[in-house]
């Protein structure tokens, strides 16, 4: 064993190694659980105790020098590399961006900034509703057809909880607790039985106003969607209403911006008809408001040019990475 120990003792100190390759070869051969060193310590396990005094000493050390050369030969190629690694400075710099808000959450964060800028509060609720809040205190009839399976998403068999169809049920909710004054947005995640196309998906998010205190008129809620419609998509953005009709608003008018050529519908809205009032507790004599309703989805597409609803949900990193820098 002694010629055996020497003889290992004199390939280590000649090993040289210029790369890493080299190396991990000088690892396995000597320091590992498989190495000749290793094979070694089991033969001494063998020897007897007069013969394990003599050779335990060279052994330690054999194994010693061994750890050391390692540690040396590692160092060495870390700097025969380490020129390769310079920076060459003439090079554009690197991307060193960890990531980007969703569209989505960039259009989320600018409406809402919008109307808190001129007095409005942030609100929220549950996904998962009641029918009360979700239809029948914001007017529905009975026989609407956003009742109907193909538009609403109901809980097991149970006809009165569902996924609610809009944001409208925290407006009753902040109805019943609270007394007017009230001036809120309330964005969120929506769900409709719809089929999935580029136009169309089973969930997607809005953002609704509700404005509740004596005196509203429609005059208020046309100078605040065309303060937002300036705000969101430029100055020069011209606006218009149409009369239309929703349960929960009378009158009711959906609003159109000037897109391009033509005009191009962003929102519904309208004064919050007095039996929706008279079912949160709110005197309609005393008191009127207006709510307004829009998706955000929508304003990101018309905002970023997207044409097809499902690249919002698919988390395709060719399309976030487009929103990098965006706020």
């Amino acid at each position: 064993m002694k010629e055996k120990i020497n003889s290992i003792k004199e390939e280590i100190n000649s090993y040289s190694g210029a790369d890493s390759e080299s190396v991990e070869f000088f690892r396995v051969k000597y320091i590992s659980k498989k190495s000749l060193i290793n094979d070694l310590f089991e033969d001494f396990k063998k020897l007897s105790v007069k013969e394990k005094k003599e050779l335990g000493k060279p052994l330690n050390e054999l194994k010693t020098l061994a750890k050391e050369k390692l540690i040396s030969l590692s160092i060495e190629t870390s700097k025969e590399g380490s020129d390769d690694n310079k920076l060459d400075y003439s090079l554009p710099a690197e991307d060193d961006s960890i990531g980007s808000l969703h569209p989505l959450r960039i259009v989320r964060n600018n409406i809402i900034k919008i109307f808190r800028d001129i007095g409005f509060s942030i609100e929220d609720g549950p996904e998962i509703e009641e029918d009360w809040y979700n239809f029948t205190a914001l007017n529905f009839p009975k026989n609407h057809p956003a009742r109907e399976m193909q538009d609403t998403f109901f809980i097991s068999k149970d006809p009165d909880i569902v996924l609610r169809t809009h944001t409208s049920n925290v407006q009753i909710r902040l109805m019943e607790k609270q007394k007017p004054p009230m001036r809120v947005i309330i964005p969120g995640r929506v769900y409709r039985n719809e089929t999935v196309s580029a136009k169309s998906h089973c969930f997607f998010h809005q953002v609704e106003g509700l404005y509740i205190d004596k005196n509203v008129s429609f005059k208020d809620l046309k100078d605040t969607l065309y303060y937002f419609a300036k705000e969101m998509f430029g100055s020069d953005t011209k606006v218009r209403f149409r009369p239309s009709y929703f349960p929960f608003t009378e009158p009711s008018a959906e609003m159109d911006i000037s897109w391009k050529n033509g005009w191009l519908e962003i929102l519904g809205s309208g004064l919050v008809d007095p039996n929706v009032l008279k079912n949160c507790g709110i005197d309609p004599k005393e008191y009127s408001g207006f709510a307004f309703g829009m998706g955000i989805e929508r304003i990101a597409m018309l905002k970023y040019g997207i044409d097809d609803l499902r690249l919002f949900s698919e988390n395709d990193k060719r399309f976030l990475r487009q929103f990098r820098g965006a706020h």
